[in-house]
C-alpha cells in the first residue's frame, strides 16, 4: 500500500514514464511512501481504476499529455466517483496552460503546471502532513478522515523552474523490466533558444544542462545493467559543441552490438568536430531526429523559425553520403501560409535529400503555443478535441487536408516503414514529382481500400503492384523483380500469389544494430530516391 501513487497512460507500453520517475526520484522522504504505475492508452479505465484503488493512495498523481488526457480524465472522473477524499493531482503539458475549461483540471483537486520535478513533493508533504493532523486530533486515521482543507494549497500550483544541480536524476529508478522490453529517455538538457511557434519548447527557456560527470556515470550504469537504446528528449542536442562530443564519445567508447541511441538536432548545425565523430560510428547504430517543418521561407517567418536552408542540405548530405547515422526527417501539414504546392515542393526537396524515415506531420494546437495569433489571417480551424489537429486552413480547405492526412498515413506505412526500398520510388520513375505522384497513389488507395489503419501488409503490396501496372503503365518485367526483392529481404516466408515463389527467402546482408524498423534501411539503398 502506498500514501503517493503516481500513475500516467503511455501511449504503447514500449514507452517509459520519464516525468514520474523524475518525481519518483524527488520525492525525498517521501520516497518510500510512493509508488510508481504506468498504463497505456489501450487499457480499459475501468481496471486502471481497479489497479490504482488496490494501492489504497491518499494522493494520485497524473501525468497528463496530449495523447491520454481523453482516457485520462475518465480514469480521474471514475477515482472521484469512487473515492471522492482521494486527492487527484495533475501535472505535465496538457494541463499547465489554459487551464480554464478543461474538464480533468475542474475533477482534480490541483494542478501543478510546468516543471514538477520539486513542487510535487512539496504539495504532497504538507497535503499528508495537515491530514495526519487532521487525523490525529481525533479523526479515525482512514482514507474517509484525510481530507486536507482544499484551502491549503489553491487549484492551480506554478512551479519554479528547477535547476539541474537541485535535482536527483532518475535513471537507476529504470527497472531490469524496462531495460528489457522498453525505450529509456534520458536528457542532458532541457529547454530550446528558438521561437517556433507550433512547439512548447518555444516557451520553455532558457536551455540549462545537467552536470556531464554524473550524468554520464548514471548512462554507464544503465550500460553494465544491459541497456541498449537510448532516447536522448533535448531538443538541441547538438547546440554546444563540448557536450555534444563528450556523449557521443561515451558511447562510441563503449559501443556494443545492440546499441542504439536517438537524438535530436538542430539541422544546420553540424560543424566538422561533430562530423568527424559521428562518421565512426557503425551503422544504424544513431538515429537523428531533425525538424525541418517547412522549406518554405515565408511560412517559416509566419512561425517565427530560423534556420539556414542550404546548409541544412549540405548537412543531410553528408549525413547520407559519409555517415551511418538513420536520419528522421519532420515535415508539417497546415502550417499559415503553407499551401498544397509549397508543401509538395518541400517534400521533394526533401526526398532528393534521401532521409530513411520522413515524418508527415499534422499541424497540432498545442495549449500554451502563439500559433493561435495566425487563427484569423489564414483561417485556422482546429479540431476541439485531442490531438487538436488542423482542419483547414484558408489554402488549404477540409477536403485537401483530408488527402494530406490520407498521405501522410500511407507514407508512413510505405516510405518509412523500410519495407518497399526498392518498389516505391516506381511511383515517380523518369523524374515525376514523388509527392504529386504519391499523393495520386492515395488518391487512389484510400477510397479502393476504404481505410486508412488495420492493413495487413500483403494487402499494400498487392495494391501497390497493381497501381504500378494498371495505372503507371509499368512493365511487369520492372516491377516484379523490384516487388519480390522487397518481400523477401527479410526472409519472410509468406508468399504473395502474383509474385513468382523464390527457392529460397533472401536475408539481409547487413546486421543490423537498430530496432527492426531503422534496420530495415540498413541493407544497400537504404531509403526511396
Amino acid at each position: 500500500m502506498s500514501d503517493i501513487v503516481l500513475a500516467t497512460l503511455n501511449a504503447r507500453y514500449i514507452h517509459s514514464a520519464f516525468g514520474l520517475r523524475y518525481l519518483l526520484a524527488n520525492m525525498g522522504d517521501l520516497q518510500p511512501r510512493a509508488a510508481l504505475l504506468e498504463f497505456d492508452i489501450n487499457q480499459r479505465p475501468l481496471d486502471i481504476v481497479e489497479a490504482i484503488l488496490a494501492a489504497e493512495p491518499r494522493i494520485v498523481g497524473f501525468g497528463v499529455y496530449i495523447w491520454n488526457v481523453t482516457p485520462t480524465t475518465e480514469v480521474v472522473a471514475l477515482l472521484k466517483r469512487l473515492r471522492p477524499e482521494l486527492i487527484v493531482i495533475l501535472g505535465g503539458p496538457e494541463v499547465s496552460y489554459e487551464t480554464d475549461g478543461q474538464e480533468i483540471v475542474a475533477l482534480a483537486d490541483h494542478v501543478i503546471t510546468g516543471e514538477a520535478d520539486l513542487k510535487f513533493a512539496e504539495v504532497c508533504r504538507g497535503l499528508l502532513e495537515r491530514g495526519t493532523r487532521k487525523a490525529e486530533g481525533g479523526i479515525e486515521a482512514d482514507h474517509s478522515a484525510f481530507r486536507a482543507p482544499r484551502s491549503a494549497f489553491p487549484k492551480v500550483i506554478p512551479a519554479e523552474l528547477p535547476t539541474f544541480d537541485r535535482l536527483t536524476l532518475p535513471y537507476d529508478l529504470y527497472t531490469d523490466q524496462d531495460l528489457a522490453h522498453r525505450v529509456l529517455y534520458v536528457e542532458a538538457s532541457r529547454g530550446c533558444p528558438f521561437t517556433c511557434e507550433f512547439c512548447l519548447s518555444s516557451l520553455d527557456i532558457p536551455v540549462r544542462a545537467t552536470a556531464l560527470e554524473p550524468f554520464l556515470a548514471a548512462m554507464d550504469r544503465l550500460l553494465a545493467r544491459g541497456a541498449t537504446q537510448f532516447k536522448f528528449v533535448d531538443r538541441t542536442f547538438n547546440l554546444h559543441l563540448p557536450t555534444s562530443r563528450a556523449i557521443l564519445q561515451f558511447f562510441l567508447d563503449r559501443w556494443r552490438d545492440g546499441l542504439f541511441v536517438h537524438f535530436e538536432m538542430v539541422p544546420d548545425r553540424l560543424p566538422d568536430a561533430l562530423r568527424e565523430i559521428i562518421a565512426k560510428f557503425p551503422p544504424g547504430a544513431l538515429q537523428f531526429e531533425v525538424g525541418i517543418q517547412t522549406f518554405d521561407d515565408a511560412t517559416s517567418k509566419n512561425i517565427s523559425r530560423r534556420q539556414n536552408l542550404d546548409r541544412l542540405e549540405d548537412n543531410l548530405r553528408y549525413l547520407r553520403d559519409a555517415t551511418g547515422v538513420h536520419v528522421h526527417a519532420d515535415l508539417i501539414v497546415g502550417l499559415p501560409g503553407e499551401d498544397l504546392e509549397s508543401f509538395g515542393r518541400g517534400f521533394d526537396r526533401l526526398v532528393a535529400l534521401r532521409p530513411q524515415e520522413i515524418q508527415v506531420g499534422i499541424l497540432k494546437r498545442l495549449r500554451g503555443t502563439p500559433i493561435v495569433r495566425h487563427d484569423a489571417e489564414w483561417g485556422m480551424i482546429y479540431s476541439p478535441q485531442p490531438p487538436y489537429e488542423i482542419l483547414r486552413t484558408r489554402l488549404i480547405d477540409f477536403p485537401r487536408m483530408q488527402r494530406l492526412r490520407a498521405f501522410a498515413r500511407f507514407w508512413d506505412l510505405l516510405g518509412n516503414s523500410g519495407h518497399f526500398r526498392e518498389t516505391l520510388p516506381l511511383l515517380w520513375d523518369g523524374g515525376a514529382s514523388p509527392f504529386a505522384s504519391f499523393l495520386a497513389f492515395t488518391d487512389w488507395l484510400y477510397p479502393t481500400l476504404g481505410r486508412r489503419h488495420g492493413i495487413a501488409l500483403a494487402i499494400l503490396a498487392e495494391h501497390l503492384f497493381n497501381y504500378l501496372i494498371d495505372h503507371r503503365h509499368l512493365e511487369r518485367s520492372r516491377v516484379t523483380p523490384a516487388l519480390t526483392a522487397d518481400w523477401t529481404r527479410p526472409g519472410r516466408r509468406e508468399t504473395l500469389p502474383f509474385l513468382p515463389t523464390p527457392s529460397k527467402p533472401s536475408r539481409a546482408s547487413t546486421r543490423a544494430t537498430a530496432p527492426r524498423r531503422q534496420s530495415r534501411h540498413l541493407a544497400s539503398g537504404q531509403t526511396p530516391a
